[in-house]
């Protein structure tokens, strides 16, 4: 699903080079190869891991957190959508760099870009250009759209465990 990803930041920073996403695709593979549809693949893989891990733990934690300061056991569906998105918000804040870092691979070959050898050159590139807020530049947009998807789904998640628990206990 990758070159999805690629497609659609092309069509993106560049929407007069493009007329549809299969003349994107049929440009980028005859003009500079299969392997550019997976230009900053490796960022991306790598941000995954640490992502799901700090979303988990801060959401476990915000939820025990919850359930010490309202002296409960449940934690309802609202506050399980709140709880899910700040950790959320919070995931990608920690991992964000890794994004930018694959958004500037993706458009590297384009006219006038650096082109990096990989992540670490993309990270240490992007912020001695534009310093440490180069890495966050995009930040604020990212969080609105995650924030509610992680909210929603870790909502969707505990009601479920909750039904399905609760059946089997019967």
């Amino acid at each position: 699903m990758y070159p999805l990803e690629l497609l659609e930041t092309r069509l993106t920073i560049q929407p007069d080079e493009y007329r549809s996403i299969l003349h994107a695709l049929w440009r980028i593979v005859s003009e500079e190869g299969v392997l550019e549809l997976y230009r900053g693949l490796a960022p991306s893989v790598i941000g995954v891991i640490p992502y799901a891990g700090v979303n988990y733990f801060v959401h476990d934690s915000l939820r025990s957190l919850y359930k010490g300061c309202s002296k409960t056991d449940r934690v309802g569906n609202i506050q399980t959508l709140l709880i899910g998105s700040l950790a959320g918000a919070i995931a990608s804040t920690s991992t964000f760099p890794l994004e930018v870092a694959c958004k500037h691979m993706q458009v590297g070959a384009l006219k006038g870009r650096v082109v990096y050898k990989g992540t670490l050159d993309a990270l240490r590139g992007i912020a001695k250009e534009r310093g440490l807020k180069g890495l966050y530049r995009g930040l604020g947009p990212s969080c609105l759209k995650l924030m509610p998807a992680a909210g929603l789904s870790f909502m969707c998640y505990e009601a479920l465990k909750h039904t399905l628990l609760e059946e089997e206990l019967v």
